[in-house]
């Protein structure tokens, strides 16, 4: 009998092993030899070190690090548009970054397949928030007592989807959520939302952007008045979806082919996902007798004639694209859908182009030169998804519609147009020196510390060089480096009358020589001064 222990214990107890003739005997010997206190020496080098572990050091897929600049640039981002929010009621909320695989399970469609489950560890099976919606919808099942709610939530998701890191198409995301839930009449939350979705990309800057707007009811109707049997609605459904990232003929293939759809009815569908306009579409779908002959399109149809009214009303309608070839693949929208792109949401021209056996197969591989930006922000009316959790009848019904931005997507087109070079990662507005000289000259350690306490609590962010006795030109360089406008100098005869020099820095060749300020009305001068200087900015 052999047995093949040998690199995880003592020369010693190797030879008894293979002298051993049964099982009782090799547990015996390894109870005398533990293993935790013994290493092989295939695993101990001869110099007695044990070797350091070899790794690749680097983010996992999809994910990145984000620079102190790149943080700036997307806290704008967020506060930009939780402003939004706040100014429209929100109110915020958070859930657990993962849930039970059960609440995610069936909510998106062919998009299911991209939930990150995690292992199981003898406890609750669990998977990483895909989405923020889900989450909420189970938050108000559980929440009863409200039965209306603004609500906005801005969190990291999970997505093991193709990642194209420069166009922010990651596996690690932030999504920033405004959702409005409860009884209300209709159309009037729905109007409202878009309203928010034009209000945040404007402030953000981003002017160039349409609203792709669709009902759910009427692509339904669509597909039941072309032929597609209701069990094959969603399937087909989820192929329109890529009309954004597909030419028409592609996603036939995939209906016919892939779908066994009949020639005839994709050719159908065809026509109408291929129409777009605005109030000028809706009329004519009103006189489209196949179409209002279906019960889910009419019903639709009307809601979108009572969504124009308002959006009218909110001055927006130059913004929404009616469109018929959108069709959002998660599964629990139930009313309006929309989608938010630019000219960057496309893909490439060259892209389009390529081979697509050129284009990785491994989902794991980057496909930015192969992808647009995709949709900026997205959502939509899902009335039926809290029920699906929900226990009690209060919350059984309880309409909702929502909207999310993507902030990585909004980030890698702002940061396209920003001056990097003009952003500060540092917020310091003082720097505080020691000018002197001598051999009494101590460096005023003890009395930049005090400055700097002084100017801390009076609210003003302010630094100094860890340094005992720093130079002027070392000082100077720490504080152009993180572009403080303002130091204060505290020289070896000024400090001991109770007076500092305040100097406004990054003049150039229009630097004066500062004034002397009294350290009792330091503070006051200082925040004037950063005033006059924000001002001229």
């Amino acid at each position: 009998m052999k047995f093949y222990y040998c690199q995880v214990i003592t020369r010693t107890a190797a030879v008894k092993i293979k002298t051993s003739t049964s099982l009782t005997e090799v547990f015996a010997v390894f109870k005398q030899f533990s293993t935790s206190s013994v290493i092989s020496k295939k695993m101990a080098p001869k110099d007695g070190k044990e070797k350091a572990q070899q790794f690749t050091l680097k983010t996992p897929k999809g994910t990145k690090d984000w620079a102190d600049k790149d943080m700036v640039l997307r806290s704008h981002i967020f506060d930009t548009i939780t402003s939004v929010f706040k100014r429209h009621g929100g109110v915020t909320i958070d859930t657990p970054v993962f849930e039970l695989r059960e609440i995610l399970a069936g909510k998106y469609g062919e998009d299911s397949k991209l939930i990150y489950d995690l292992q199981d560890q003898g406890g609750e099976l669990c998977s990483l928030r895909y989405d923020l919606t889900v989450p909420f919808a189970r938050f108000l099942a559980m929440n009863p007592t409200i039965q209306q709610i603004k609500r906005y939530h801005l969190a990291k998701v999970y997505r093991r989807d193709q990642p194209a890191m420069t166009k922010g198409r990651m596996r690690e995301f932030y999504q920033c959520d405004f959702d409005i839930a409860g009884q209300y009449e209709s159309m009037i939350p729905d109007s409202e939302i878009l309203c928010i979705a034009v209000e945040g990309l404007t402030a953000l800057g981003i002017e160039d952007f349409v609203i792709k707007l669709n009902h759910r009811k009427v692509l339904d109707g669509i597909f039941a008045v072309c032929g597609v049997p209701l069990a094959d609605v969603r399937k087909i459904s989820s192929a329109v979806d890529k009309l954004d990232k597909l030419p028409w003929e592609d996603v036939k293939k995939e209906m016919t082919e892939e779908k066994h759809l009949p020639v005839e009815a994709a050719d159908r569908i065809g026509e109408y996902v291929k129409m777009k306009g605005g109030v000028d579409l809706l009329d004519k779908l009103k006189h489209d007798e196949a179409l209002m002959a279906n019960e889910s399109a009419a019903s639709g149809i009307k809601d979108m004639e009572v969504l124009f009214s308002y959006i009218e009303s909110f001055g927006i309608q130059d913004k929404v694209s009616f469109d018929l070839s959108l069709a959002r693949g998660l599964d629990y929208y139930t009313g309006i859908i929309y989608e938010c792109v630019t000219s960057a949401s496309a893909p490439p021209s060259d892209g389009v182009n390529k081979d697509k056996k050129s284009k990785p197969q491994d989902l794991d591989e980057d496909v930015s030169e192969y992808v647009g930006v995709g949709s900026i922000a997205a959502g939509g009316r899902y009335d039926e998804l809290v029920g699906m959790f929900s226990q009690s009848k209060k919350s059984a019904v309880m309409p909702c519609v929502g909207i999310s931005f993507g902030v990585e997507r909004l980030f890698s087109i702002i940061k396209a147009k920003e001056d990097m070079s003009k952003i500060r990662a540092n917020h310091t507005d003082v720097y505080v020196m020691a000018f002197g000289g001598g051999k009494d000259w101590t460096g005023f350690l003890s009395e930049r510390l005090r400055i700097s306490k002084q100017l801390w609590e009076a609210g003003l962010s302010a630094e100094f060089l860890y340094k005992s006795k720093p130079k002027p030109r070392q000082q100077f360089d720490a504080a152009d480096k993180i572009g403080a406008p303002v130091a204060v100098i505290l020289g070896q005869e000024e400090y001991v009358r109770g007076m500092v020099k305040v100097k406004q820095l990054g003049l150039g060749e229009n630097a004066d020589e500062g004034t002397d300020v009294e350290i009792e009305k330091l503070t006051d001068h200082i925040r004037k001064l950063l005033a006059t200087i924000k001002k001229q900015c």
